[in-house]
């Protein structure tokens, strides 16, 4: 079964824009002294993007396998 190309699209889109947030100088933006939850807000950041990413990656796809 072949994947529709709107799917296909939404996950390379998704790719670039993964590809640019997690970019060098984008993240050492948040590289601060400051935390959240007792974490350095870096890797708080760095997670939630990487969730976020899993996340609207499962919602694309299950749609492609309804």
């Amino acid at each position: 079964m072949a994947m529709k190309k709107r799917h296909e699209q939404k996950l390379i889109l998704l790719s670039v824009v993964l590809l640019f947030v997690l970019n060098i100088p984008i993240v050492l933006i948040y590289n601060t002294g400051e935390s959240v939850l007792g974490f350095p807000k870096i890797y708080f950041v760095i997670f939630m993007i990487c969730l976020s990413s899993v996340c609207i990656s499962y919602l694309i796809l299950s749609k492609f396998y309804e």
